[in-house]
């Protein structure tokens, strides 16, 4: 039984980096590096062609201006997909789950995150109105100032969700339930 105790450390120290052509080790073995010529492909070359029709991850499918928020270079001004009462629950779902921890639940930027940050406040969502929808989707599918990007978080409808709940808050910032004017926001 002593004998198991070295058997077994020598079975650990096969797995150094010991030379020899029994005990070969990955990153020494046989490969093409690109753009390196090839004598396994007819065409000589290592690299090889993606099959018919495959897309690369890093390129968006389908309209950009749903994926990115930008079409021909633009954000785009209206939110391209049909906001609905569902789309508009998911948003508010999103919202206070995703975004509301520093943005408030209203929007407006107070947060008991946002009374603790240091750096820079985020922004009152109710005073970028004027913003087109492709901003806010742009931020948060890329992220904007110190603000990081929730595209892992969120899909491209719950995207554009959350920016139709926005729109909703900004919308109902400006709304009067006694029929008078909204008060301009240089008056309050």
């Amino acid at each position: 039984m002593r004998w198991l105790i070295p058997a077994a450390g020598l079975v650990a120290l096969s797995g150094c980096d010991v030379p020899s052509e029994f005990l070969q080790r990955m990153e020494a073995q046989a490969k093409y590096e690109y753009y390196e010529a090839s004598d396994f492909w007819a065409d000589g070359r290592a690299m090889r062609t993606p099959p018919e029709g495959t897309v690369p991850r890093e390129r968006p499918v389908g309209n950009p201006g749903i994926t990115s928020g930008r079409s021909n270079g633009q954000l785009v001004g209206n939110i391209p997909v049909e906001v609905d009462k569902a789309l508009l629950t998911l948003g508010q779902k999103k919202y206070n789950i995703v975004c509301s921890q520093c943005h408030g639940v209203l929007g407006d930027g107070n947060s008991i995150v946002a009374e603790n940050m240091a750096l820079r406040l985020p922004p009152s969502l109710l005073e970028l109105q004027g913003k087109p929808a492709g901003h806010f989707y742009a931020a948060i599918n890329e992220g904007y100032g110190v603000m990081p990007s929730f595209s892992g978080e969120l899909d491209v409808r719950e995207r554009w969700a959350v920016v139709a709940y926005v729109r909703a808050l900004q919308a109902a910032r400006n709304t009067r339930t006694d029929g008078q004017q909204p008060v301009p926001q240089e008056n309050r």
